[in-house]
């Protein structure tokens, strides 16, 4: 069951002469309505029934249509996320409503980024998974207008491409796993991208063999479902000749068993969401395109099932990477790594000269963070520093934990030059970004680890299921690269 695209436009138009059923009003702390319609909306506020405190919601009838008004604290206070927290809750009282025609009139003297926020946070919240329901409600709404006396055209266009390419990851990551293979995912990639412009490759088992990519290989080898390596291409017109190639790299891990190491039976139904670093990579690349950002960048999605067959790995298992290091699998539960190791070297290969990768990594790293923050580990402080900066532009916000010769040396090997994990699960995290590390090299790279955050995040948008966590961070950095 597909559910239909909300037509999202920019207006100068008042609301009352634009097609809406139900206009959003906000309102901050000390300031009235702007624009009463006939002492209807300051009524409300007279009357205590609205409130300017933030999230707080009232409705009225005027002028033969529904008028929110929507409390959004202090005018200080007022951030892009709150933004994005409150037409949330507008979104939930229409949808209840049943508007079909949805009106933000936005408050005064706003910049572009916090009007984009609000269409945003609207389609974040109109997500909603129904393939497999065939009895599921369509929604009502239809159609999304942004009113302001300026012309925010530009703004609300480009976050609706954005918005709607972090839906497009959350139906990735919501997809089951015997529905969204490998090869699944790379046909999808296609179907997306190259109407957009952008160059896509899969190749299968064969091409792993061809590139020498022993780890990833190891990792697919237990499945009949054959694995797939997803390489994406684009270069954005006017790019700054001589800029620097961004590179992305994906895990896309469409089902983790744990292998061999299995995982306990009661979260197993969640590893479906292994893949979320592959689909944040894919959307971001769909975004970019679209948004025709001038940027040179090679994206590299490393898809496989991790599972039990008489083929898979073994621990004590020793196998060889694409960049020539042996590596011993002591844990099979530890296999991102083992795709990512050869993916980034791939990545290089291509000629990406900045490297972010994002994974599902490590259970410590939600230990650690929890579902505020994604672990970020870095080799290069200006990269570093320019990566952490589109986290909180975008409120995908990272916290960066070290890299150090001290826990590289945990993770040498005895019987091979590295292992996948080592004995103490101490430092977990670390571990996996030490383990990376020695895979990219003198490239600048950023390692993001998104396990406590890519699904059942409790986002007032996303509570529950895949969030697409790290596709407007990746668009925010690559506007950011293209200006470098």
């Amino acid at each position: 069951m597909s559910r239909p695209l909300v037509l999202v436009r920019a207006t100068t138009n008042a609301p009352v002469d634009t097609p809406a059923d139900t206009v959003a009003v906000g309102v901050f702390d000390g300031k009235g309505v702007p624009h009463d319609v006939g002492g209807a909306l300051g009524a409300l506020l007279e009357a205590g029934e609205a409130k300017t405190a933030f999230r707080h919601l009232a409705v009225t009838h005027a002028a033969g249509r529904r008028w929110i008004l929507a409390g959004l604290g202090a005018r200080d206070d007022f951030t892009p996320e709150r933004a994005r927290v409150a037409a949330t809750a507008v979104h939930a009282r229409a949808k209840e409503l049943g508007a079909r025609a949805l009106c933000w009139e936005l408050p005064h003297r706003l910049d572009d980024r916090a009007a984009g926020a609000f269409v945003e946070g609207t389609l974040l919240a109109a997500y909603a998974f129904t393939r497999y329901r065939p009895d599921a409600e369509e929604p009502a709404l239809r159609e999304l207008l942004v009113s302001d006396h300026e012309d925010r055209s530009a703004a609300v266009d480009g976050a609706a491409v954005v918005a709607r390419a972090v839906n497009l990851a959350r139906e990735l990551q919501d997809t089951p796993a015997n529905d969204l293979t490998p090869a699944a995912l790379g046909e999808r990639a296609q179907a997306v991208l190259e109407p957009l412009g952008v160059g896509v490759q899969v190749g299968g088992p064969e091409r792993l063999a061809e590139l020498r990519m022993g780890a990833f290989a190891a990792v697919a080898q237990g499945s009949d479902v054959p694995p797939a390596l997803i390489v994406a291409r684009y270069d954005g017109p006017q790019a700054p000749e001589g800029s620097p190639v961004l590179g992305l790299v994906g895990k896309a891990v469409t089902h983790d068993t744990g292998g061999l190491s299995i995982k306990p039976a009661a979260s197993m139904d969640k590893m479906k969401f292994d893949m979320s670093g592959g689909a944040a990579v894919l959307g971001a690349v769909a975004a970019i395109a679209e948004l025709a950002l001038p940027v040179r960048l090679v994206a590299v999605i490393g898809a496989t099932e991790n599972t039990i067959g008489p083929s898979a790995v073994k621990p004590g298992d020793i196998v060889t990477a694409m960049a020539g290091v042996t590596i011993e699998v002591n844990n099979t539960d530890a296999e991102g790594r083992l795709v990512l190791c050869d993916c980034l070297a791939h990545a290089i290969d291509l000629g990406a000269e900045r490297l972010v990768d994002l994974a599902t990594l490590t259970g410590g790293v939600v230990t650690a963070l929890g579902t505020v923050y994604a672990g970020a580990f870095a080799n290069d402080e200006a990269w570093a520093a320019t990566v952490l900066a589109a986290g909180e532009a975008t409120h995908e916000r990272l916290w960066r934990l070290p890299l150090d010769p001290d826990y590289a040396e945990q993770i040498a090997g005895r019987y091979a030059e590295i292992v996948n994990s080592p004995e103490s699960r101490k430092a977990h995290p670390i571990m996996g970004a030490e383990f990376l590390h020695r895979f990219a090299g003198a490239v600048p790279w950023a390692h993001l680890d998104i396990a406590g955050v890519a699904y059942d995040a409790g986002r007032p948008w996303a509570p529950k299921a895949g969030t697409g966590f790290g596709v407007r961070l990746l668009v925010e950095l690559a506007r950011a690269h293209a200006g470098a």
